[in-house]
């Protein structure tokens, strides 16, 4: 069933192309926006406007909605690589292979987190969407290791508070491209939707503020070994972060990395591991740490880099 939704373009979005001020108040991807504007499901004052025309502040925006997708399925299942680290009455942590989705979602066929974890008889918590339950964080489908599940509901809003106030501490090890300047530093870029390419992320001048701290740990003469500390959580982070910099993940070919590179070290993804994740027991409140190893395409690769160092 669609819904109608009418109000006025808010002072923030004044300016803005139609389908960019739709796409941000409904929470669509921009290929949504601009075809739900491209079939007059969306009126500025009453009347159909281009996607790429500007709205103003205070115009009256009248948009149809389509109807919800149904909730996707949670499907136990194995999941090859998929291993849990620690595991409690509230929480349960896994080191994420590559190739693995945290959760079932529209259009995803392959494996994911929350079935893994179904086909091995852990009860999740029933908190959140249904098939997002016990979810707090998501790492990509291309990026390995740490990611904690809410296995109670206490320990799934202490956990969404906590992350959500930053108290959460997430590492990531990164292999880049070149040498970074200066070789510590902190990247704070606003990041969105890429204006052309709804699959991909990008700094935006009106993005979500995003913040990354890094360090070098390794040089060699390509690329950079890199520890890198989240201070916030937005999609493709870091690895926007670093393409911004003209330094992406080695492998990661979607944010310009070199492909003659990644071949030569034998990459179909990105070099990004989550290496450490540490929190607050959401029962106990004593802290708990957690360490990966990096899996073996990642070793083998900064093996590579080493012995040609």
């Amino acid at each position: 069933m669609t819904a109608t939704r009418s109000l006025p373009v808010p002072d923030g979005l004044d300016g803005l192309r139609l389908d960019q001020a739709v796409s941000r108040l409904f929470g669509l991807s921009r290929t949504a926006a601009a075809a739900l504007v491209e079939a007059g499901d969306a009126l500025v004052d009453g009347v159909p406007r281009p996607k790429a025309d500007k709205v103003s502040a205070g115009s009256w925006l009248e948009v149809t909605l389509p109807a919800p997708p149904a909730p996707v399925e949670v499907v136990p299942q194995a999941v090859p690589g998929l291993s849990v680290v620690y595991s409690d009455d509230d929480i349960v942590v896994v080191d994420k292979p590559v190739g693995v989705a945290a959760h079932p979602s529209p259009g995803w066929t392959g494996p994911t987190v929350i079935g893994g974890l179904a086909g091995m008889g852990h009860s999740i918590s029933t908190s959140g969407a249904a098939e997002r339950q016990g979810v707090v964080h998501r790492l990509d489908v291309g990026t390995t290791g740490l990611m904690v599940v809410a296995k109670s509901d206490q320990a799934y809003s202490v956990l969404k508070r906590a992350f959500k106030e930053r108290e959460v501490e997430k590492r990531y090890h990164a292999v880049v491209q070149g040498h970074l300047d200066p070789l510590r530093g902190t990247i704070d870029a606003p990041i969105d939707r890429h204006p052309t390419h709804d699959w991909k992320w990008a700094v935006m001048s009106g993005g979500k503020p995003s913040v990354t701290h890094y360090d070098t740990l390794e040089a060699f003469p390509s690329a950079s070994l890199v520890d890198v500390r989240l201070e916030t959580g937005r999609t493709h982070q870091i690895r926007v972060h670093f393409s911004a910099m003209r330094h992406p993940c080695v492998g990661d070919l979607t944010y310009g990395s070199d492909p003659t590179l990644a071949a030569r070290l034998g990459l179909s993804r990105q070099w990004l591991h989550a290496r450490a994740l540490s929190f607050l027991h959401p029962r106990t409140g004593e802290e708990v740490q957690f360490v990966s190893d990096y899996p073996d395409d990642l070793a083998r690769a900064l093996t590579k880099l080493r012995d040609a160092a």
